[in-house]
C-alpha cells in the first residue's frame, strides 16, 4: 500500500504539481492509474506465490487497461505511467525508482536479454528500449525513439537510433549517499515543465 501510495503522490505531482490528498484523489480518475495499481498488485501477488491472482492482475491490467506488463517485472517506488495505452513492458526488466512513462513506450527483450533501468527516468511517447541495454540515473528518452545502446546518466537521447543531444552535469545530492541519508523516494530530479521545455522531438529522416 505505501508503495501504491508513493507512485500516486508522484504522479499527482506530475500532473497537478501539487502531492496533497486533493491532488491525489484527482490522479485516481486520470488515465493510467488503474494500470499502476493493477501492476503493484500483480507484484504483491507475486511477492507472495499467489500465481492465480498474480495471472488475474496481469490479463485485467491487458484487457482493460491495454497495458502488457510482463509478471516479472520490477521497478522500485514512483512507477509512473502518465499514459498507459499501448505500453509493453518484458517481464524481465529491471527498473530503479521514479520511473515516468508515456504512453506506447515498450521495453522489450532480443534474445532473450532484458533491458535494466535505472533511477529518475522519463520514457517519452512511443520509445522503444530493446535488448540488453542499461539507460543510466536520471536519463530522457525522446518520443519514438529505439535505444539499442546504453545510455548515460543524466543523458537526454532521441532518434532512431538513438543518439545523445544533451548530456546534463549529475545534481548536487550524491545518488551514492547510504539510504538513509538518501532522497525521498518522492523527491523526482525534473519536473513536466523542465520535460516540455528541454525535449527535442524525433524527426524521421
Amino acid at each position: 500500500m505505501r508503495t501504491i501510495l508513493t507512485d500516486l503522490r508522484l504522479k499527482a505531482l506530475w500532473c497537478y504539481e501539487s502531492a496533497r490528498w486533493t491532488a491525489v484523489l484527482k490522479v485516481l480518475l486520470t488515465d493510467g492509474t488503474a494500470a499502476m495499481i493493477l501492476y503493484r498488485l500483480m507484484q504483491w501477488s507475486r511477492r507472495w506465490r499467489l500465481v492465480p491472482l498474480e495471472m488475474i492482475f496481469n490479463r485485467l491490467n491487458t484487457i482493460f487497461c491495454n497495458c502488457i506488463i510482463g509478471r516479472g517485472a520490477d521497478f522500485g517506488p514512483g512507477f509512473v505511467l502518465i499514459h498507459a495505452t499501448g505500453i509493453v513492458i518484458n517481464g524481465n526488466v529491471r527498473g530503479g525508482r521514479r520511473v515516468y512513462l508515456e504512453h506506447q513506450v515498450t521495453i522489450g527483450a532480443e534474445r532473450r536479454q532484458s533491458p535494466v533501468l535505472g533511477s529518475d527516468i522519463f520514457l517519452g511517447a512511443g520509445a522503444k528500449i530493446l535488448g540488453s541495454v542499461a539507460i543510466g540515473d536520471g536519463a530522457r528518452v525522446g518520443a519514438n525513439a529505439v535505444v539499442v545502446h546504453d545510455v548515460p546518466p543524466y543523458a537526454t537521447v532521441v532518434g532512431i537510433p538513438a543518439r545523445i543531444v544533451r548530456q546534463r552535469k549529475s545534481p548536487h545530492v550524491a545518488l551514492d549517499q547510504p539510504e538513509s541519508q538518501d532522497r525521498s523516494a518522492e523527491s523526482p530530479l525534473f519536473s513536466p515543465a523542465e520535460i516540455d521545455r528541454t525535449e527535442p522531438t524525433t524527426q524521421l529522416e
